[in-house]
């Protein structure tokens, strides 16, 4: 097989597994490197939005240096939210619809202006940025067992599952995400705490690198776009009838509730 037929065959394996709920053996001892990693990704995308499945938003993922040390990279990654992948607080959320499913406390941006800059600054996000919500992802993985290196994240959508949204909006002018505080329980346990300082020193300074990636790809972030900026703590497994929630210091507090 060329080059495209077997970035093709990596992507309909990883689509088999979402539609089966049955994880797959990693694919980095076959994919040759971050390139191919995100082409497989991006047929999936394509696939998805022939589907009628639309694009709302990108996700940040490996903000955490911890993170990436254990992965052998120095850089995040990035992954394709769809509306279909988009649920209020306290949503009941389908168990069906996960697969190995972790969730992670996160600040979301909701843009509305384009950021079209390959030398994107801090400045010029913060500009485009009409507010932030508190948020929920619920990781997944189609890989067996999150067994994943760099290289089986990106060509899974960066493991993304689905997204958990807080619904009061507050303005960047109001915060010092740097400094806000998550504490995230499940049945009245504390089971993740982190801070602001944990998504890459500073959770815009994530969005920062978001925007130029892609920007230098041509897939600029667009006005309206959501953007996941990256986990505060550490990623917590989900059960069946979990109900999880997130408190983060000035941005507010959002629910996610599992059925079984």
């Amino acid at each position: 097989m060329n080059t495209q037929e077997k970035i093709n065959e990596w992507a309909e394996r990883l689509r088999n597994a979402e539609r089966t709920g049955t994880p797959i053996e990693p694919l980095r001892d076959e994919i040759e490197n971050s390139d191919e990693a995100y082409a497989v990704q991006l047929v999936n995308v394509r696939q998805a939005q022939a589907q009628g499945r639309r694009i709302v938003g990108r996700k940040i993922g490996l903000t955490s240096s911890i993170v990436q040390k254990q992965l052998g990279v120095d850089q995040p990654d990035f992954g394709t939210l769809f509306a279909d992948m988009v649920y209020g607080d306290d949503e009941e959320i389908p168990w069906a619809r996960t697969l190995q499913p972790k969730v992670e406390a996160e600040v979301a941006l909701v843009l509305e202006r384009d950021i079209d800059l390959s030398d994107a600054t801090l400045v010029d996000v913060i500009n485009a940025t009409a507010y932030v919500l508190p948020a929920i992802e619920i990781v997944s993985s189609r890989i067996i067992n999150w067994d994943i290196k760099f290289i089986d994240t990106v060509a899974d959508n960066a493991s993304s599952g689905l997204i958990v949204l807080g619904a009061v909006p507050t303005r960047l002018n109001a915060l010092d995400l740097k400094l806000c505080e998550m504490v995230t329980e499940r049945a009245g346990s504390v089971v993740s705490q982190g801070s602001g300082s944990a998504c890459s020193g500073h959770p815009l300074n994530a969005a920062v690198w978001l925007a130029r990636k892609l920007a230098t790809l041509g897939q600029p972030l667009r006005a309206g776009d959501l953007v996941m900026t990256g986990a505060l703590g550490p990623m917590v497994a989900a059960q069946p009838g979990d109900t999880f929630e997130a408190c983060i210091s000035g941005v507010g507090s959002v629910r996610a509730h599992f059925g079984i």
